[in-house]
């Protein structure tokens, strides 16, 4: 059985996807800005099943950049060898929240554990207001150096 081609959206099944999905590792958002030049920031995430999500406060500065329908990029890759990273590419929705986004708390409590995630959202301020940015899937692909399973294409040979 041959392997899924970079691109197809079934290698979000990968078991090097999955784990970059459910790890503590920070997304990396790339969007163009206003002004027609890249952007690339370190974020928070939260893996529903079906999209990458993200939230930041309103007052955020990708939020006046990433309107929905805008094209983006999230690259999650591991730090230490053999190097792993999923890269996904697609359009986001955005839409705001009242309070938390339920995926900004979900997020917490992974990267934090639950009691420090939990007193992490419960600092925030009781008004705050989120921007969610759910970016659905329309192109994935898996760099995976452990036992050489899938390297960048210059190495792929």
């Amino acid at each position: 059985m041959s392997k899924p081609e970079q691109g197809a959206l079934s290698l979000l099944d990968d078991p090097t996807a999955q784990r970059l999905l459910s790890s503590r590792e920070l997304a990396h958002l790339a969007y163009v800005w206003a002004d027609g030049t890249p952007r690339c920031t370190p974020i928070w995430f939260h893996w529903n099943g079906t999209e990458v999500v993200m939230a930041s406060p309103t007052n955020a500065p990708k939020v006046i950049a990433l309107q929905g329908g805008n094209p983006a990029a999230v690259t999650i890759d591991s730090a230490e060898w053999p190097y792993a990273e999923l890269l996904v590419r697609g359009r986001v929705e955005v839409d705001e929240v009242e309070g938390i986004a339920p995926e900004y708390r979900a997020a917490a409590l992974r990267y934090f554990g639950e009691e420090q995630g939990s007193a992490w959202c419960d600092q925030l301020p009781p008004a705050v207001r989120m921007t969610r940015f759910r970016l659905q899937p329309e192109w994935v692909g898996v760099v995976d150096f452990d036992g050489m399973r899938r390297l960048p294409s210059a190495l792929a040979g």
